[in-house]
């Protein structure tokens, strides 16, 4: 038994201040389970309401990319700068630090190569194992419009259906094929889909016009992916013009790792995408700490 002779009666109740329950602050995401809400936490900086995700999965189709022949020692020395990971379950358990304690976005599906029809993507990671590894959330690719349209959707329900059961938000990448067209209206319909059926949030591609009605159109935040290499300037333009249009954050991998200097690339990313920097004065951050001054 419990020494009662020592208790005082508790008095600081506050009891001239209504109690208060800080509303989740990413868009759509407040009626989700407190677990997801904590693993979404680790993925977008509670701050700024963004994220810097540094894209890595790359080799799951397309083999050792340029950039990615060493994940250790081109790829770990990036990972201070970013706040989530997006990889592979194998690169994840073989090459990144356990110390890493950022969100870990894991990829989830897969199948063919890049010598293959690539929307022919399956279920590739067992809910399990993701909830083993620990991460924040769970990747899968969509392709609407593609010829397995049907398949890719049903493998993100299927793993929505699972996330829900154990607390696993799902991110929902929407594909685009060489047969696709890049537009707003495409991506309306994809990133729309994506979320009406349970995606907690959803990446695609940014596009020239009309980007602003994507992000508006979608009820979940939106994450624009980096695409093929582009020069830097141009690239924090992308990022800059995104955020300015309500996308929530950037997925770029060869953007960065492909820079001439990978780490002032993924720190002036994070100018822009928290603190609103303008894409020139980044650009002037990027030559700056390429430089070393």
């Amino acid at each position: 038994m419990a020494d009662l002779d020592g208790i005082k009666d508790s008095h600081n109740y506050h009891l001239d201040k209504p109690v208060r329950s800080q509303p989740f602050p990413l868009k759509g995401c407040g009626a989700l389970d407190w677990g997801m809400q904590n693993r979404l936490a680790n993925i977008f900086d509670r701050r700024s309401g963004h994220t810097v995700m540094l894209a890595v999965d790359h080799g799951y189709f397309m083999g050792p990319t340029t950039g990615l022949e060493r994940m250790d020692i081109d790829i770990v020395p990036l990972l201070d700068h970013a706040d989530t990971l997006m990889c592979t379950r194998g690169i994840l358990r073989s090459t990144m630090p356990s110390t890493f304690n950022k969100g870990v976005v894991l990829r989830a599906s897969g199948g063919p190569s890049i010598l293959k029809e690539l929307s022919d993507e399956e279920i590739a990671v067992g809910m399990e194992d993701a909830l083993r590894l620990n991460v924040s959330a769970v990747a899968v690719q969509v392709f609407i419009g593609g010829q397995f349209e049907t398949r890719s959707v049903h493998n993100m329900t299927r793993l929505v259906d699972a996330g829900n059961r154990f607390g696993m938000p799902v991110l929902g990448v929407t594909a685009v094929g060489k047969e696709l067209t890049r537009d707003a209206q495409y991506m309306r319909l994809a990133t729309r889909i994506c979320a009406e059926l349970g995606a907690a949030y959803v990446k695609t591609y940014y596009v020239d016009q009309g980007f602003e009605t994507v992000a508006a159109a979608c009820p979940v935040p939106i994450v624009i992916a980096g695409g093929k290499k582009i020069p830097e300037f141009d690239a924090l333009t992308m990022a800059y013009r995104a955020i300015q249009e309500g996308a929530a954050g950037v997925d770029m991998g060869r953007n960065i790792f492909q820079a001439a200097a990978p780490i002032p690339m993924i720190q002036a990313v994070r100018k822009v995408v928290h603190e609103g920097m303008q894409p020139a004065e980044a650009f002037d951050f990027y030559r700056a700490a390429q430089a070393g001054r």
